[in-house]
């Protein structure tokens, strides 16, 4: 049984058996349908996040000391 997987590896995005090349430079907000990609949660969430990269996310969760419920 083989269980669907969405991945990022270079400039290729990668989901189920399909590929494509990345739309955004980090893979933040990847759009897959109608959901965006975080890769700090490896999951989907319903909208963008407000950040520009990883980083910018775990520069505020640090600054602020409170874990965001949506990132």
């Amino acid at each position: 049984m083989t269980i669907w997987q969405f991945s990022i590896q270079d400039r290729d995005v990668s989901y189920g058996k399909r590929k494509r090349k990345l739309l955004t430079r980090k893979g933040c907000n990847e759009p897959f349908k109608d959901r965006f990609w975080c890769p700090k949660k490896q999951w989907f969430m319903k909208e963008a996040c407000p950040f520009i990269n990883k980083r910018e996310c775990e520069n505020f969760s640090n600054m602020s000391g409170e874990k965001l419920a949506r990132l």
